[in-house]
């Protein structure tokens, strides 16, 4: 079940980005630190009932999503498919190593899918690592086409690629 995070999940959620950030660092993944994100922005996250979390019958949390309708600034330079209105953005989208394997990521995003037409989203926009292949697959493998490049110098000295969904 997928269901809008609460402040009380905070902490939990908080592990479980450090969880996964650990796990793709042992892949050669270096996309988050135990820096980012952090307990401030997930916080915001929850504040502005934009974070999700997929939850199994035991209420663990087995992954999370951000689903936004504010364009960050870095995203300007993409030329979009479609005109800078009425687009969902997907941020921090990850899943429990505990759990990976189960189809987890599949399910946040067809939940964003599902929540961004039941809403009368034009498109959806994310970016994804570009030393995360397995990403690359995964989103276009749905539809999602590659538009262009963002750096996050704070991040990484590799570029982020730009997707778009028209819905």
């Amino acid at each position: 079940m997928i269901k809008p995070a609460l402040p009380k999940d905070l902490s939990e959620i908080k592990r479980l980005t450090e969880r996964c950030a650990e796990a793709m660092i042992d892949k050669g993944i270096n996309q988050w630190n135990e820096n980012y994100p952090s307990k401030e922005k997930l916080a915001t996250d929850i504040d502005k009932n934009e974070l999700f979390k997929l939850v199994n019958t035991e209420n663990e949390i087995m992954g999370i999503i951000v689903l936004t309708p504010e364009m960050d600034e870095e995203y300007l330079p993409i030329p979009w498919i479609t005109e800078n209105k009425n687009n969902l953005y997907v941020h921090r989208l990850a899943t429990d190593p505990s759990f990976w394997g189960l189809g987890n990521g599949k399910k946040l995003m067809d939940f964003a899918e599902e929540f961004a037409r039941k809403h009368h989203y034009t498109s959806i926009r994310l970016d994804t690592f570009s030393q995360n292949k397995r990403n690359h697959r995964f989103y276009e493998s749905r539809g999602y086409q590659r538009l262009g490049d963002i750096f996050f110098p704070v991040k990484s000295e590799h570029p982020f690629h730009c997707y778009e969904l028209v819905l």
